[in-house]
């Protein structure tokens, strides 16, 4: 009897990151997924500069023995001064461990263009993205028809509990570029918004995980834990909390794991741009209330007529902790 193996479906992914400390775990996350392509990698400016993103990915990639291109996108947000996190990430955004790639350069050609060859050569892919929304923005602008060739789009942001990180009322990579987020989404791309709440709490890396973590004495594991040094200070300060919050793995892993959502709900969403107050807050309609005659106009025509988009309320934390670990094995 001859055995016939049955291969793995391949997935298609694009990343779109501001490559600082978490990011670089989500991005090894997909990097070493078994079942995924990962068929570009497009920085922009967020935690960093763009050109040290640019950098930083290029230092995963190697890490990872992976060969994905990886593209330099836009260097600051649409409409905004940039406003970095530096004071979180460490300098270069990577807790100033002094890692830099050695064998890879960036791909020639901007993110954005990378970004519509990607989803014309691969439509159906998943579309993560981990930072400020600049790249994509430009990139719809350019050609709307990205929101249709897209299968799914997992944005790490926002903060549907109205608790930010940036200021009282925004998560930092929709505050950074609220205006490329309104563009996004206003598309009609299917979203998922994983917001900053999902990696607070229990979801936190504590420090029986860390040590275990640091027990694996893998490449991976020790660059995972030593990158996310400054950011695990800084969120100690930030909240109270011990241990290492990673967001953008958190975002990653719904991605990679659907089923790994536990709550999850469908809403209109818009993204407050005019308010300094406000700046930045992701708007989410929980009662369908734009629909009552006294709100409609508040909520643009274009976006009531747009498919609601996918909030997440929760994750499996256990499970995300094993496929964190995993990845870092």
């Amino acid at each position: 009897m001859t055995l016939t193996l049955i291969q793995p479906t391949m997935r298609d992914f694009l990343i779109d990151t501001d490559t600082a400390s978490d990011d670089a775990v989500a991005l090894i996350m997909a990097l070493r997924h078994a079942d995924v392509n990962v068929r570009g990698i497009t920085t922009v400016a967020g935690n960093v500069g763009v050109e040290q993103a640019t950098q930083n990915a290029l230092l995963v990639t190697e890490l990872c023995e992976s060969d994905a291109p990886v593209f330099t996108g836009c260097a600051k947000p649409m409409l905004r001064p940039i406003s970095d996190a530096s004071w979180f990430h460490g300098r270069d955004g990577l807790s100033d461990i002094g890692l830099v790639p050695r064998l890879r350069s960036a791909s020639p050609g901007h993110a954005v263009d990378a970004i519509l060859s990607i989803t014309q050569q691969y439509p159906g892919l998943t579309l993560v993205t981990l930072g400020p929304l600049t790249n994509i923005a430009t990139a719809l602008m350019r050609d709307p028809d990205i929101a249709r060739r897209v299968g799914r789009c997992v944005i790490m942001g926002g903060n549907p509990c109205c608790v930010g990180n940036v200021t009282p009322a925004a998560e930092y990579n929709i505050w950074c570029d609220p205006e490329a987020a309104q563009i996004v989404v206003q598309s009609g791309m299917p979203i998922e918004l994983v917001g900053w709440h999902i990696s607070r709490g229990d979801a936190v890396l504590n420090a029986g995980e860390i040590a275990d973590l640091q027990s694996f004495g893998t490449p991976l594991a020790t660059f995972a834990v030593n990158c996310n040094r400054t950011a695990m200070n800084a969120y100690r300060t930030q909240t109270g909390e011990n241990g290492i919050s990673l967001p953008d793995p958190t975002a990653m892993a719904v991605a990679l794991d659907p089923s790994i959502v536990t709550s999850a709900s469908e809403h209109r969403l818009m993204i407050e741009c005019h308010s300094e107050l406000t700046r930045g807050m992701t708007v989410v309609d929980q009662l369908n209330v734009a629909d009552d005659a006294r709100n409609q106009a508040l909520w643009h025509l274009e976006a009531q007529s747009l498919p609601p988009a996918g909030i997440v309320w929760s994750i499996d934390v256990p499970a995300f902790k094993q496929m964190v670990m995993a990845s870092l094995l």
